[in-house]
């Protein structure tokens, strides 16, 4: 009996070979886009295979964490790739969803009946971001600990809660080891299975729902599409570019490492150039060019409310489109895209 017999008797695989045989994806001049959804997962993978060997080593603590992770780049055997490979994935990660999201709004591809599987990748998204900024700190290096200090003073300014998250984030009053321990905590174990439970639903969504169709397709009969076969056509090519990124990483990780920087002190004086991660760079930008007030409010607390406000919209974009306003979303797209990139390229100039 062949192996495939064997799993055939116990899983009835031929129905999954049959499931898989039956999804095609489009073939125009902007499927590249599709292999962004395939680069972000793998991106994840690595993170998750990378966090493992470090954590192996890393000692969460303000008397050990530093010292842990000198001891991993500098003593143990390949650490230092693991702790650039692990870094440089977190922010191609980031920016991987970040385009994806795009290229899903820019298509309308979040149209029915794909509104909850928009709403599933916005919160991937949000997760990346908050896995960024709590991994930010686990170094306890200098530029870690103040930029910390700044990120949860601003959600000290959200309306009404700020002051209560802001001592569950530091647990405390104040950055200190005690939010090390939080901040590890939250990144090594409830980040990943809320994670893992919302990629899986989006996974199972588009399984469900299949690739989307452009516009410009649509209206071409089926028979006359020009389409791919999903497995294994397009899961090979997937797996081309994901070698791609691999090989992109290496690279990035020998030739701009990460540098460790100074021990973290809180005693000691904020470094000049204390910045967030570049995806927080926008909002950090734009707090700073605000006046002290507008109208009768504090300008750091309208930035929030207004960050608030346009993520809403965001968010909801599925649910609040109308086609005849069409345009109008699309241009608020490409106004969006166009503020981020130019406050942080701005934060990073100035």
């Amino acid at each position: 009996m062949s192996i495939n017999d064997w799993l055939q008797e116990r899983f009835d695989i031929e129905a999954v070979k049959s499931f898989a045989a039956k999804k095609q994806v489009p073939v125009f001049f902007g499927s590249v886009w599709y292999y962004l959804g395939g680069v972000s997962l793998f991106l994840f993978i690595i993170q998750v295979l990378t966090g493992i060997l470090l954590a192996l080593y890393y000692q969460p603590g303000a008397a050990t964490s530093y010292e842990s992770v000198k001891f991993i780049v500098s003593k143990v055997e390949f650490g230092w790739l693991m702790r650039e490979i692990h870094s440089w994935s977190a922010n191609l990660f980031v920016f991987t969803i970040f385009l994806h999201m795009f290229t899903v709004f820019f298509s309308k591809a979040y149209k029915k009946p794909r509104e909850l599987t928009w709403l599933s990748g916005m919160m991937l998204l949000l997760l990346a971001m908050v896995f960024g900024f709590s991994g930010y700190l686990l170094p306890w290096n200098e530029l870690a600990y103040f930029a910390t200090k700044v990120g949860t003073d601003i959600t000290g300014a959200v309306p009404f809660i700020g002051e209560f998250l802001s001592k569950l984030l530091r647990a405390g009053d104040d950055v200190s080891g005690a939010t090390l321990t939080r901040f590890y905590s939250i990144h090594t174990a409830i980040l990943p299975l809320v994670f893992i439970v919302f990629l899986g639903l989006h996974l199972t969504m588009i399984q469900v729902q299949g690739m989307h169709i452009p516009e410009s397709m649509e209206k071409v009969p089926e028979n006359k599409r020009k389409m791919m076969p999903f497995f294994p056509n397009f899961v090979l090519r997937d797996l081309i570019v994901w070698l791609i990124v691999l090989n992109i990483i290496a690279l990035l990780a020998v030739f701009f490492p990460w540098e460790l920087g100074l021990k973290a002190d809180s005693l000691a004086s904020a470094p000049a150039g204390i910045r967030p991660e570049w995806y927080f760079m926008f909002m950090f930008q734009t707090l700073k060019l605000l006046p002290a007030h507008i109208l009768f409010i504090e300008g750091e607390v309208f930035g929030i409310l207004l960050f608030g406000l346009g993520g809403a919209i965001w968010f909801l974009v599925p649910f609040l489109e109308k086609p005849k306003y069409s345009r109008l979303w699309t241009a608020f797209g490409v106004g969006i895209l166009a503020y981020i990139i130019t406050l942080t390229v701005w934060g990073y100039l100035v």
